[in-house]
């Protein structure tokens, strides 16, 4: 049987100053991708990333801790009045390094995950396969989150149907 995130001592080990931190847990309060949590999907991202890099080998430790800050910024996604001139898909990838830098020491291979996670929507690319794998993760966890997100909205709206005929009776 599979651990969780929560269960996983090794992956806790790695992450537990980060998630133990202010500015980690402050993402739990940003709606993202319009069904989860900045906190909730850094995290999937982290988790999913960290065991790939560990079972092909690679350094699941700068892969887990950059996954966890790879959306570490602090605005509503659709604002288009917080980010720069190129757009949030660009931006944010800077603004979370620049706050992932204040937060903790980073190395090349972690500022690396971070500012190119979003490869494939922008041009950066990615030096390592660590970023390859949090760039697909985030892709994967969007993706998971997205269809979570429609199952739930049928499944209330399902609800909805079944109590305004019991109502109605």
């Amino acid at each position: 049987m599979a651990l969780t995130w929560r269960e996983n001592k090794d992956y806790m080990e790695i992450v537990a100053d980060l998630m133990g931190s202010e500015e980690v847990q402050a993402l739990e309060k940003f709606v993202h991708h319009k069904v989860t949590n900045r906190l909730a999907h850094s995290i999937s991202v982290s988790y999913r990333s960290y065991k790939i890099a560990k079972f092909l080998g690679l350094d699941e430790v700068a892969t887990a801790r950059a996954a966890l800050l790879h959306d570490l910024f602090y605005y509503e996604s659709c604002d288009k009045h917080c980010v720069g001139g190129k757009g949030h898909n660009y931006e944010h990838p800077r603004i979370a390094l620049e706050n992932a830098l204040k937060l903790t020491e980073l190395s090349e291979k972690e500022q690396d995950i971070i500012v190119k996670h979003m490869f494939g929507a922008t041009l950066a690319l990615p030096l390592y396969g660590e970023s390859y794998i949090v760039t697909w993760m985030d892709k994967h966890s969007a993706i998971c989150e997205w269809c979570a997100g429609i199952m739930n909205f049928i499944k209330n709206k399902e609800q909805s149907k079944a109590q305004a005929v019991e109502v109605s009776e």
